[in-house]
């Protein structure tokens, strides 16, 4: 069954699942879409994406 994911807005946020790291990263350019660089490490697995007001 998929999980469902919520977008929050301007509150706080709260992860309940096991958290294996925090970092910061900038979303760049890939063709017509973004990308995030991730260390080699982390393929294949979930991850949450924060975007922050600049």
């Amino acid at each position: 069954m998929p999980r469902k994911v919520e977008a929050v807005t301007g509150g706080k946020i709260h992860i309940t699942d096991n958290v294996l790291e925090i970092y910061e990263r900038k979303v760049t350019p890939y063709g017509n879409g973004a990308k995030i660089d991730a260390q080699k490490k982390h393929i294949g697995r979930r991850a949450y994406i924060i975007l922050i007001r600049d």
